[in-house]
């Protein structure tokens, strides 16, 4: 049976704050603006919403935010006034809040902050052409173009959101526990995923960090695959994808069960993965290079003959989206840096017979990484109960 750190799930967090993060923004646009050849943004448009949490502690689910040289400006509708007001006080952003109560006030809300003032710099990827022509109609400033200056910033966590991830995580590893014991009693895939959310949140998380994945049999084969009444069968290799949020932030983990005597070559798929996620875990470290842990894992992979089915990246940063900056994947010459939270996730699938994958969340460190998903990923057969 597996024992849980309960420790992990007891109690408070500590509080998240953004004083800060602002002049962190203003720092960083000037770095872009001293590289560019061009003209100069002096503020920055926020669309994004997770962006705009990291940068006030808003949670609502409309808002434009405006970082200018001398303050923040978040403009939201009147749902969320006092909300906004709440939340900025309570994590110390420094900024105001404006709120447009109809579509017209929004609008002369968004064009008196805009006025008057010199470029202004916009995320491409935050926003629709629609959006941004609509933006260039309320302002007679020059819009800049400007990709990722808030997700870089975002990067490395700090201790109280490391904080909120372990918890996640412990959330994980709770449920999970307790669900897999479940599984010689011959469940669907979707009663495993509904097993698994409801107590996930028993155990405190606010709901599933994304749709968790239960795959069994041959539908292993899809890394993606989505839980339906397949039964859990023996023979099955069941891979389980899972992952909790707490106050906005994602834990992320995958684990693989054997469901009594297997094909050998799916043992040996298992045995592989293991091996090379294992290594993955042992390269990361800051300064090494995002793509060379990718390679250590898919280097092993390839040794056993699986390479072909190494049909994904290995990790990707997790925060308070679920994919993130930075990209643990081939020919990333960027370093890992301390702080910074990666899934490492090699696999293998094959159509037809099933797939294996196997995950862990870690937080770079110095000297190696300090993961924060604790489940047992040994290959430790699970018995199907006999049939009446």
């Amino acid at each position: 049976m597996t024992v849980v750190d309960r420790t992990a799930l007891a109690g408070g967090l500590p509080a998240l704050s953004v004083v800060g993060r602002d002049a962190d923004v203003r720092r960083e646009l000037a770095r872009r603006n001293d590289a560019a050849d061009g003209v100069v943004a002096r503020s920055l448009l926020v669309f994004d919403l997770n962006n705009i949490r990291w940068l006030t502690g808003f949670t609502g689910s409309a808002g434009t935010l405006v970082v200018h040289p001398d303050e923040m400006v978040l403009i939201t509708d009147g749902r969320y006034g006092e909300q906004a007001r709440h939340q900025l006080s309570a994590a110390g952003a420094a900024a105001r809040v404006a709120v447009g109560t109809t579509a017209a006030a929004l609008r002369e809300a968004m064009e008196a902050v805009l006025q008057p003032i010199g470029a202004i710099a916009v995320d491409p990827s935050e926003i629709t052409h629609a959006q941004f022509e609509n933006i260039r109609s309320q302002t007679s400033a020059p819009l800049v173009t400007v990709s990722g200056v808030v997700q870089h910033l975002r990067r490395c966590k700090t201790p109280a959101e490391v904080a909120r991830m372990r918890r996640a995580s412990a959330c994980t590893d709770a449920a999970l526990a307790e669900v897999a014991p479940m599984m010689t009693g011959r469940p669907t895939e979707r009663d495993v995923r509904d097993e698994l959310e409801y107590r996930m949140r028993r155990h405190g998380a606010d709901g599933p960090s994304y749709d968790t994945i239960v795959a069994t049999g041959p539908n292993g084969a899809r890394p993606h695959h989505r839980p339906t009444s397949t039964v859990i069968e023996e023979g099955h290799l069941v891979v389980i994808d899972v992952g909790a949020l707490v106050d906005g932030y994602h834990s992320d983990m995958t684990r693989t069960y054997l469901i009594g005597e297997v094909d050998p070559e799916l043992r040996r798929m298992h045995d592989v993965v293991r091996e090379s996620q294992l290594a993955g875990l042992a390269a990361v470290r800051a300064g090494v290079a995002a793509g060379d842990v990718d390679k250590v894992c898919r280097d092993v992979i390839a040794d056993a003959g699986f390479g072909p089915e190494f049909i994904h990246s290995t990790g990707h940063g997790v925060g308070l989206q679920i994919h993130e900056q930075p990209w643990v994947r081939t020919a990333m010459t960027e370093p890992l840096q301390c702080g910074e939270v990666v899934t490492v996730e090699p696999g293998v699938y094959r159509e037809g017979l099933g797939g294996v994958r196997i995950e862990d969340l870690v937080v770079v460190t110095d000297t190696g990484c300090d993961i924060l998903t604790e489940s047992p990923k040994d290959l430790s057969c699970l018995q199907l109960a006999p049939t009446n």
